[in-house]
């Protein structure tokens, strides 16, 4: 019984320890930011160990913060790629102290792992190659549907009402570019995934002429910064950042850059003019999940 209650005890303080995000940083004077390779302009590596978009520029300047309230000369930034299967994981585990890739804010994520405000409002789409004669969901049926494996989109065409009674396959990349390719080598007919990543991966192609983005909205999901749950302390100092941000207008011009101005390496513009969507997550900041914009 003493040894259960010990053992007990034990598993508590760490994980007590673990949600103490601030005292460890602090005490370790790095910062891990779980980063994506490919996940559109939010969060997209440059070979190298160099991972820059959206989402990462916004994770430094919340870094910086981090290190001026802590009173720290120096804080480190440790680059660790996630991929949408261990994201979560990583972060509960406190292998990742703040997750800067894109990430849905949902109910379900809610109950392992908590969000700052939302600075990425996001609509699922379809992209598939402009020969392909596919304008609409209703087109979808008896074709093969890429998505990447770990992500919510392909149940979320399936949820759609337009889908009812279709009937499709799917095949699954590793990752977002792996998922590109299956539509480009003929693998897929189709490729379901957040409109800001299909864009940039279009961007991106060899002949970005061959392909579109089609039909209608499938959903609208929240992004946001994702860290350990149960940190308040943590969570308000990242959110105090980004508000702020929000506030002064330094996320706009992050945006602009970003989304409407040419980017590495291919100095390629994703061309995504700041939605109303995001303008109204932007003018009242909020963590609400993706349950709530589906309300009517």
């Amino acid at each position: 019984m003493k040894k259960s209650l010990i053992a007990l005890c034990a598993a508590l303080t760490l994980g007590i320890a673990q949600a103490d995000t601030l005292s460890k940083i602090k005490s370790s004077g790095a910062v891990t930011m779980g980063v994506r390779e490919s996940s559109g302009a939010l969060s997209y590596t440059l070979g190298d160990g160099k991972y820059v978009g959206y989402h990462v520029e916004i994770c430094a300047r919340v870094i910086q913060a981090l290190q001026k309230q802590l009173g720290l000369t120096a804080l480190a930034t440790r680059y660790q790629p996630v991929t949408s299967q261990n994201r979560i994981p990583l972060v509960q585990n406190g292998t990742v102290d703040i997750e800067c890739g894109s990430t849905t804010n949902n109910v379900a994520r809610q109950r392992d792992v908590s969000f700052a405000v939302t600075t990425y409002v996001e609509e699922v789409r379809i992209a598939t190659k402009v020969n392909s004669g596919i304008t609409s969901i209703a087109q979808l049926n008896g074709k093969k549907v890429a998505t990447t494996t770990g992500t919510t989109s392909v149940q979320t065409l399936r949820k759609n009402e337009r889908a009812s009674g279709m009937n499709f396959d799917e095949v699954y990349g590793k990752d977002h570019a792996d998922s590109f390719l299956l539509m480009d080598s003929g693998r897929a007919d189709a490729f379901v995934m957040d409109g800001q990543i299909l864009a940039g991966l279009i961007s991106k192609a060899k002949n970005p002429a061959d392909f579109r983005i089609v039909g209608e909205v499938l959903s609208v999901e929240p992004i946001a910064i994702m860290f350990r749950k149960d940190d308040p302390q943590f969570k308000k100092a990242v959110d105090a950042t980004v508000i702020g941000m929000m506030a002064s207008g330094e996320l706009a011009k992050i945006y602009d850059k970003w989304f409407l101005q040419p980017i590495p390496p291919a100095n390629t513009r994703v061309g995504l003019p700041l939605s109303e969507a995001n303008k109204a997550a932007w003018a009242t900041p909020n963590d609400k999940p993706m349950e709530d914009y589906a309300r009517k």
